[in-house]
């Protein structure tokens, strides 16, 4: 079956993102230190973070509509992560104030070459629970994408896998922080966008070239997963479905830090595809958004807004630097990741 996108030309497309608030507390050091040492100096700052957060509020600035999904202290730190969501434009009636516990915290070491250390506490974001979601079915019904990530418990993901995948909803899971998944939930998903350590994780394949990304990514689709976006950090990311592969080229910028990059491209990423972009397409304007993140720093702070997104596009060139030869210019997606109308291929 085909699926049509819910949103048109004039309206934004729809997205639900469904995940953790943080607050990142932020020390900025020459380098990273080692286990057992403590390391002088840098300069602190803290930002609202959380990598659902993160999604709901790159998404935003990058074109889409959005409600957010989450759990958050009844606490100042909660409060500040809130309204900045609103200030984005992101729709915040499914976010929960958590009575019993604070809010989330990332502590992050940032070093000056943009190499980044995270430790997360996640407090009220452990008790997002599937009667949350249940509240906010309609929504995902409504959506023209779900995007998710894994700093919430796991059962929620896949009652959100579920709930997506009944309404014919594609299913974005971004596998991070990295863990073991159930081959019943990845049967569910329609795009998983691990890093290289995550994918390692879920398959035992070490990535470090085309080569090897593409074996993991073939992994993955044997499990259920429809099509893989393996992010590769500056060299681009590898995305594969069960018909094609094809490594898509990063931006060359320089680097000052990576906190919340991989939140900004898959943010980027559910707006390009509910737009109705191919997938080729979407990744390098995934790509895009990301490359521009990581020239700043801070996770919200960093996400760039979508005329920012198009002037870099603008500027290296619209058309996808190593697309593949013959009529098909870009991968043929399964039913279920066909956000507009097109000739029926048979998979």
């Amino acid at each position: 079956m085909q699926m049509i996108l819910k949103s048109n030309s004039i309206t934004k497309p729809k997205i639900v993102v469904v995940g953790s608030s943080n607050t990142d507390m932020v020390i900025k050091l020459d380098r990273l230190p080692r286990p057992g040492e403590t390391v002088l100096g840098g300069d602190f700052f803290h930002a609202a973070g959380g990598k659902g957060a993160n999604q709901a509020l790159a998404a935003a600035l990058a074109g889409g509509e959005i409600k957010f999904v989450a759990r958050v202290g009844r606490d100042m730190f909660g409060a500040q992560a809130v309204e900045r969501l609103v200030e984005a434009g992101v729709n915040v009636e499914h976010v929960i104030r958590e009575e019993s516990l604070p809010s989330g915290v990332a502590l992050i070491f940032l070093a000056k070459d943009g190499v980044n250390s995270i430790a997360v506490a996640g407090g009220a974001n452990a008790r997002l629970s599937p009667a949350d979601i249940e509240k906010a079915s309609a929504a995902i019904a409504g959506a023209d994408v779900v995007l998710m990530q894994l700093e919430t418990p796991l059962e929620t993901v896949r009652v959100v896998a579920e709930l997506a995948a009944r309404a014919e909803v594609p299913f974005i899971l971004n596998p991070a922080p990295a863990t073991a998944l159930p081959a019943e939930l990845l049967k569910l998903v329609s795009i998983l966008t691990p890093n290289e350590t995550e994918s390692e994780l879920l398959t035992g394949i070490a990535v470090t070239d085309e080569n090897s990304a593409g074996r993991a990514a073939e992994q993955l689709l044997s499990l259920g997963v429809k099509a893989v976006i393996l992010t590769l950090g500056s060299r681009g990311v590898f995305v594969a479905t069960a018909v094609t592969s094809e490594l898509v080229p990063g931006f060359q910028v320089q680097a000052v830090d990576a906190t919340g990059a991989g939140d900004v491209f898959n943010g980027a990423l559910a707006v390009a595809l509910a737009e109705g972009k191919p997938l080729l397409e979407a990744a390098r304007f995934a790509n895009a958004a990301a490359a521009i993140s990581v020239t700043r720093l801070g996770a919200q702070p960093s996400a760039p807004r979508r005329k920012e997104i198009d002037s870099l596009l603008t500027r290296a060139g619209s058309r996808t630097e190593t697309a593949p030869a013959g009529p098909v210019s870009q991968p043929v997606l399964p039913a279920v990741l066909r956000l507009r109308p097109e000739a029926p291929i048979t998979i």
